[in-house]
């Protein structure tokens, strides 16, 4: 593919510009990559970034804080915009960002057709945040309409996301590729996030329980599912200042919970809040 050169990307604000965008790119017979984010983007977003550089020629990113996916007692207010800093890190890696305004994605004040994201949407985080996929499938099924991607690419931490977009793509027959690009994680086994800025210090400390419950339930899953589980659970007994929201281990073909007694792969997936900060993370686990 071709290499990006070392200018902050092109920024665009409206569809019409992006689509124009893209339009010229597929006359010169370019091939277009999509990363949809949230912005305060760090080593995580980039890696997406890197691998839409390695997929296509046009590597597109949105930055777009969707209001539909945040619910009434949730952070949409206060959570990060930094398009300047963005726009920094994306210098030499990304060619254009697509950063609209509110008003630009939904012009009569809020979409009158969504995505319904399905049982398994209404499952973990769709249990914990009531519509939030519902409003993520939306906008990202707009994203997808308005810049028409060979490929988007979605980060494996927020897994339930990335199965319910590839099972939308799937289920109405849309025209791209998604792959999910693998975790990134600080030295010390934390998942990279955006909501990490939120953590004191004392608090990052505690954060670490969610990627060490899934280290101890890796070292179980020799026993079985139960022991597993009751491996993570045991290292959140421990920290009673991390509540705990789910910890469940689920078939990845399907993201429904694994029987007791199955074997084969697994995906343990565990949110929980430290502080003020609700936090994901997943695993891989084989039994």
């Amino acid at each position: 593919m071709t290499t990006t050169s070392t200018s902050t990307p092109t920024v665009l604000s409206t569809i019409a510009a992006t689509r124009e965008l893209v339009r010229a790119a597929r006359a010169e017979g370019r091939r277009v990559a999509l990363v949809p984010t949230m912005g305060a983007l760090h080593e995580g977003h980039l890696a997406l970034v890197a691998r839409g550089r390695e997929l296509a020629d046009l590597v597109v990113v949105s930055i777009f804080v969707n209001p539909l996916q945040f619910g009434p007692n949730e952070d949409f207010e206060r959570y990060p915009r930094t398009l300047d800093a963005d726009l920094a890190a994306l210098a030499g890696r990304a060619d254009a960002v697509f950063a609209p305004s509110v008003a630009e994605m939904y012009p009569a004040g809020a979409s009158q057709t969504t995505v319904h994201a399905g049982a398994v949407g209404e499952r973990y985080e769709g249990a914990a945040r009531p519509g939030h996929f519902d409003g993520m499938l939306t906008v990202v099924s707009k994203l997808f309409n308005i810049v028409q991607p060979d490929v988007a690419l979605f980060g494996q931490k927020d897994a339930q996301q990335a199965f319910l977009v590839k099972q939308m793509v799937a289920d109405l027959n849309l025209p791209l590729a998604i792959e999910a690009v693998p975790i990134v994680r600080e030295a010390d086994g934390l998942a990279l996030s955006s909501r990490n800025r939120y953590l004191s210090q004392g608090e990052r400390v505690l954060a670490l329980t969610l990627s060490a419950a899934l280290g101890d339930a890796e070292e179980e899953s020799v026993r079985g599912v139960p022991a597993a589980r009751a491996a993570g659970l045991a290292r959140f007994d421990q920290q009673p200042d991390v509540r705990l929201d789910y910890l469940v281990i689920v078939d990845p073909a399907t993201f429904l919970p694994l029987e007791d007694d199955a074997t084969g792969d697994g995906l343990m997936l565990v949110a929980a809040r430290v502080g003020a900060t609700r936090l994901i993370d997943n695993a891989p686990i084989h039994f």
